[in-house]
Order: C-alpha cells, then sequence, then structure tokens
C-alpha cells in the first residue's frame, strides 16, 4: 500500500495540526491560572502592562491558533507568533542552551522548530478553509 500527499495537501494538514501547539501552550497556561504569573515575569523584565501583554497573547494564542488552522489571517499571525517565540528565546531559554531535554534542560531547539513551523506557513499563503458570503 502506498500512501502520496501532494506537496499542497501535506502543508495543509500541518497547517491544521501544527497551531494545535501553541493553542495547548495558550489554554493551559489560562486552565491553570498561569496567565497572572506570566504577567509578573514580563513586568520583572521590564515590560510596561505585564497583565495587559500575558492576557493579550493567551488570547491571541488559542484564537489565533484556531484562526491559523482556519487560513484566516494566516501569514500575519504566523508573523506574531515567530516575534512572541523569539522573545521567548531571548527571555527564558537562551541562557539554557540548545538542548530541552538530554543533554540540557530548557534550551531553545523546540522554540526554534517552532520558529520554523510558522515560517513554513506563512511562506505557504494559506487559503481559508471555509469561505463565507459569495
Amino acid at each position: 500500500m502506498t500512501f502520496n500527499l501532494s506537496p499542497q495537501k501535506s502543508l495543509q494538514i500541518f497547517r491544521i495540526i501544527f497551531p494545535l501547539f501553541l493553542m495547548i501552550h495558550g489554554l493551559f497556561r489560562l486552565i491553570s491560572g498561569g496567565v497572572e504569573g506570566f504577567g509578573i515575569f514580563l513586568e520583572s523584565n521590564h515590560f510596561v502592562a505585564g497583565s495587559v501583554i500575558a492576557w493579550s497573547l493567551t488570547i491571541i494564542e488559542i484564537v489565533g491558533s484556531i484562526l491559523i488552522i482556519l487560513g484566516y489571517f494566516a501569514k500575519w499571525l504566523c508573523l506574531l507568533f515567530i516575534c512572541e517565540i523569539i522573545m521567548g528565546i531571548l527571555l527564558v531559554h537562551a541562557v539554557n542552551g540548545w538542548f530541552v531535554v538530554g543533554g540540557g534542560s530548557g534550551g531553545v531547539e523546540y522554540s526554534l522548530l517552532l520558529v520554523l513551523g510558522y515560517f513554513l506557513i506563512a511562506l505557504s499563503n494559506p487559503k481559508p478553509l471555509l469561505k463565507f458570503g459569495g
């Protein structure tokens, strides 16, 4: 049995599955009560209105991921997520080296993989899965 997908279908599947990782990240922060702690962390790193930023990022991670899955504003949301992840690398992960586990702990490798995935989705110029009106 052979299983072949066109590059376009493969990218579409990737675009549907990949944003779930960041959506789960935002949902966990919301459900676990971690939004306020995130805001405090941001303020301790000299961000003004850390709580507002934390709530905004959490909501955007959830809603934005759904929009990417559906193909709406995907390029812009991917670019926003790339910026967010790069800030996470600079503020948290870079000091921990490369490895997330194994050769180290909490490093940049997973975050860079996320950046690469969102860059790929942004470059693929996804079309909406659902069309409304006309």
